[in-house]
């Protein structure tokens, strides 16, 4: 069947991504057309990094493989291209590609993609090699939010900064991490909140160091029905723990309430509010107290 493509690494899939693919939808329904989402496996500038003898360049990704599939196929069918392979191909061959391999008989580029390892090009000189193999190249509209143009980048700063509202904003949807359950050194337990310590992918990016309100989900059907978990609201504290010595950062959950066995278990945890920064206390009994009144604000 011919199909609509679009084509960028997407991390995040963030509102200016889903601006971009209502689009893509809005097109392939009009030319009755199946909507195609090409994405990478890779970011691009990492391997661009590579090929110039440059320092790696490997960004806190925003999503993972698995969350930015899950999240594209909301919208069309995804297929992951290695970047590396494809980074050497020219425009024309690329588009040579696309028409021979996959039928694309559109293309829908974001407003400032470009693509080809012979350099940039403007529209124009897109849509008349584009033409040459039965392709018709179409410049996506962008998208503003409050006269902010959500990209990536921008998202990342936030979340580094701790700035959890205006990256959710950007997004369309609460920033996530998802990770095991490991073992700690249960000085939660030992004051009175025990906290399930959690091992994200190492490729995501882990906001700001600090005390958050979050939704913790618990991914086991079994956990939902035997220890009443389920989906709820929760503290997070990221950091090293200034206050019992700890050296490394951490990332741990208390879900008041609940006082049960979470070893292994998989933990998504939506962000939804910063309530304060990481703090050294002169005391667990200052730690305890400080504890209990971020708690009233869940």
């Amino acid at each position: 069947m011919p199909a609509i493509a679009t084509i960028g690494f997407f991390d995040g899939v963030h509102k200016g991504h889903r601006y971009l693919f209502e689009q893509l939808r809005m097109h392939a329904a009009e030319h009755d057309l199946r909507a195609l989402i090409f994405t990478f496996l890779q970011h691009p500038r990492s391997v661009l990094a590579q090929l110039k003898g440059a320092d790696a360049f490997n960004p806190p990704l925003l999503t993972t493989l698995d969350e930015r599939e899950r999240l594209l196929g909301q919208f069309g069918d995804v297929h992951f291209f290695d970047f590396a392979e494809v980074q050497p191909l020219t425009a024309a061959q690329f588009l040579d590609y696309l028409s021979d391999r996959w039928k694309v008989k559109y293309l829908l580029m974001g407003y400032n993609h470009h693509f080809g390892s012979d350099g940039r090009m403007s529209d124009e000189q897109y849509a008349s090699i584009a033409q040459a193999v039965g392709i018709r190249v179409l410049r996506a509209e962008p998208y503003s939010e409050d006269g902010e143009r959500p990209s990536s980048t921008r998202i990342r700063n936030y979340l580094s900064e701790g700035n959890i509202e205006s990256a959710n904003r950007l997004l369309g949807y609460e920033y996530s991490l998802t990770g095991r359950v490991v073992h700690g050194r249960m000085i939660g337990r030992q004051i009175g909140f025990p906290t399930a310590n959690i091992m994200p992918d190492a490729a995501k990016l882990v906001p700001a160091a600090g005390v958050y309100k979050v939704r913790v989900i618990v991914e086991s059907q079994k956990s939902i029905v035997e220890s009443n978990v389920g989906e709820k609201m929760a503290l997070v504290n990221i950091g090293t723990n200034p206050t019992v010595g700890n050296t490394h950062q951490t990332i741990e959950v208390h879900i008041p309430g609940y006082d049960g066995d979470l070893y292994n278990q998989t933990l998504t945890l939506q962000f939804i509010e910063r309530l304060r920064s990481e703090q050294r206390f002169n005391s667990l009994d200052e730690l305890r107290e400080q504890i209990n009144k971020d708690l009233q604000r869940i």
